[in-house]
Formats: C-alpha cells, sequence, structure tokens
C-alpha cells in the first residue's frame, strides 16, 4: 500500500496515511480516463447554437429575375443557400449533447486518475481546512504552507463555505468536495490537495 505525507493547515509534517490500494494504486486506464473526460466535456455543452434554414429565412417569396434571356442561372428565390443572406443547409439546432456512460466505466476513470496523482507525487493530503472567516489571504497562505502549484483542486469531505469563498478569487484554485469530484476536474490540475477525511470517503465509496 502506499503512503503518503500529510501536513497540518500551516504546512508543518503531520505524519503519513497508508492509502488504498484499490482506489489509489491501480494501474491506470487511459481508454477509461478518456471516455469520462469526453462524456464531461459533451454534458457541459449547452447546445444553444441555432441557424436558419431557407425555410425561416425572411422573404423570398418573388423569383429574383426572370427565367429566361438574362444569360444567368435560373434562380427561384433569394434564400436560397448559394445566396448570400439566404438559409444554411443542414442548419445547426439547438440540441442536447449529454449521454450517459457505465458506472463501472466512471468508478474505473476516476480510480485511474487518483492512482496517476498518488504515482506523479502530485498528491497533498492535508489534516483539515478550515478557515474562521472567508479570507483570500489565508488561502494563499495555506496554499504556499504546502507548496502546492498555481493550479490547484482542493477536496475536502463536504462543502464548507469559508473555505469556497477564501478561494474564490484565485486564479487557478477550484474547491471541490467528494460528491462532485469527477475525473475531468482531477486532470485539469496540477496539485490536487484533499483533506484525510475526504481521502477515506473516497476510499469508502470507491473501494470494491
Amino acid at each position: 500500500m502506499a503512503k503518503v505525507k500529510v501536513f497540518k493547515q500551516d504546512g508543518s509534517p503531520a505524519g503519513d496515511m497508508t492509502l488504498n490500494d484499490e482506489v489509489f494504486g491501480i494501474e491506470p486506464n487511459e481508454y477509461a480516463v478518456y471516455e469520462a473526460v469526453k462524456n464531461h466535456l459533451a454534458n457541459r455543452r449547452q447546445g444553444t447554437q441555432s441557424a436558419k434554414t431557407r425555410s425561416e429565412v425572411r422573404g423570398g417569396g418573388k423569383k429574383p429575375f426572370r427565367q429566361k434571356g438574362t444569360g444567368r442561372a435560373r434562380q427561384g428565390s433569394r434564400v436560397a443557400p448559394n445566396h448570400v443572406g439566404g438559409g444554411i443547409v443542414f442548419a445547426p439546432k439547438p440540441r442536447d449533447y449529454s449521454y450517459k456512460i457505465p458506472k463501472k466505466v466512471k468508478r474505473l476513470a476516476l480510480k485511474s486518475v487518483l492512482s496517476a496523482k498518488v504515482k506523479d507525487d502530485e498528491i497533498i493530503v492535508v489534516e483539515g481546512l478550515s478557515f474562521e472567516t472567508p479570507k483570500t489571504k489565508d488561502m494563499i497562505a495555506f496554499l504556499s504552507g504546502v507548496n502546492a502549484e498555481k493550479k490547484a483542486l482542493i477536496v475536502t469531505a463536504g462543502k464548507d463555505e469559508n473555505v469556497v469563498r477564501s478561494a474564490s478569487n484565485i486564479p487557478g484554485v477550484e474547491i471541490t468536495h467528494t460528491g462532485s469530484l469527477n475525473v475531468y476536474d482531477i486532470l485539469n490540475h496540477i496539485s490536487f490537495i484533499v483533506t484525510k477525511d475526504a481521502v477515506k470517503k473516497i476510499e469508502e465509496v470507491y473501494s470494491s
């Protein structure tokens, strides 16, 4: 089983923690990670793009010019796609891009990225994280104390409003909790900071 160092909120050492190999020590499955990221990005798409077809463009009731005698190709309407300002062929319309992937694939993908973070030494475990009041200054001091990169994902066991608001003005820093943890956010950040309670919760949910 892999062992990682645990830090206090001020950055000082607080011992070691043994991680469950079923969650943090598997061989990463690249295909499962790819599917999970693709699914996440597809589900985030708004799908609000829209363009008008020739039946929706205003005008077009009158023939642009007579059928014969002009030397030009015959035209029936100014809203045809070959005219400037005409309709769009196969115009995009609002649609839902979201879809589901199997739970087993999603679980495997999450365990894969967690294991990769441990393998690459990009995981920082802290005893706990809490602030009496929301202060950006305190969050910056915490990140500096644990030597976190500028792009950091902080995972707590539950939602803490003071922690969330303390990081809201820091570019590249995102706060989430175990219930909202996803593959894309983990991959999209360099430092993965997780509280001890959050680690236990993740192991409880994803160990099998």
